[in-house]
């Protein structure tokens, strides 16, 4: 379940992301459909309910396209993000005027069911490792663009937490930064030179060999790429304590429990933002 802490997040973020995807859609003449068919003085009442089971995110960006259109629309959210929800559940109901309404459905939608299928997945590796062991499922940088914030915070919302931000968060070293130093101690030793006392820094390993080379210089967390569950319980052992351990590297929900049985502290996973289902949302007249 999600961290009963789980705050929304500022609508200083999430109204330009909303505003953007509004006039992408309302292009350069406006929803000339509803504007043709429905009176202006029309209302509606309505629902958005679950098709599917899942774990709601996004409530927010739901009821700001909304207010954006038209705020005298009512939004009232019934299920608020990390809400668990099956077939026929209600999530927000609407009232207000029918040109609003229909005219940011798709966008609200759009924004819903995505980060809902966010939280969903993450949901999933979630139920799925915590019988194994202690590790938290965590998120990557791999996210759609533009959409980071909702989407890491759908995370949040599915149980997950968080891995960097951005680039600017903290050191995160890859094979191929290794390769361009010369080596992993190099590597580490020039991003401690250039890195503030308060930046962590991480190292990707693909073998123990490199994990002992890591560990002599005094990596902050490893990441251990690609490991057999074998393996990872050696590197963890090897470890000690010295380093945040962390697992990458096509984890799925069936793999999910061998890993988090290795020990390791952080299971990082890319798919559930990048590649994660939506969950089936609907608006339906009440």
């Amino acid at each position: 379940m999600p961290d009963a802490t789980l705050l929304p997040l500022p609508r200083l973020l999430v109204e330009p992301i909303v505003r953007a995807a509004l006039l992408e859609d309302l292009g350069r003449a406006g929803d000339i459909t509803t504007d043709a068919i429905v009176p202006a003085a029309d209302r509606l009442s309505g629902v958005i309910a679950s098709r599917q089971d899942g774990v709601i995110a996004g409530v927010d960006t739901a009821a700001i396209a909304f207010g954006l259109i038209d705020p005298a629309v009512t939004v009232t959210v019934e299920r608020g993000d990390g809400a668990r929800v099956t077939p026929g559940d209600t999530v927000i109901r609407l009232d207000g005027p029918a040109r609003a309404i229909l005219t940011a459905e798709r966008v609200a939608l759009n924004l819903l069911c995505r980060l809902s299928g966010v939280a969903t997945a993450t949901a999933a590796l979630v139920e799925a490792a915590r019988p194994h062991g202690h590790a938290k499922i965590v998120c990557t940088r791999k996210t759609t663009p533009g959409l980071r914030a909702l989407e890491k915070h759908a995370v949040r919302a599915g149980g997950g937490s968080n891995h960097r931000f951005g680039l600017d968060d903290a050191v995160l070293i890859k094979d191929n930064h290794v390769a361009v130093a010369g080596g992993i101690v190099a590597a580490i030793e020039r991003a401690r030179a250039h890195t503030g006392h308060l930046v962590k820094i991480e190292i990707e390993v693909d073998t123990l060999a490199q994990l002992e080379q890591a560990l002599s210089v005094g990596a902050d967390a490893v990441l251990l790429d690609n490991m057999s569950p074998q393996t990872l319980a050696e590197a963890v052992r090897l470890v000690d304590g010295r380093a945040i351990t962390e697992a990458s590297g096509r984890i799925n929900r069936e793999t999910v429990g061998a890993v988090a049985a290795s020990g390791v502290d952080l299971i990082s996973v890319g798919w559930i933002t990048h590649s994660a289902a939506i969950i089936d949302l609907g608006l339906d007249a009440a």
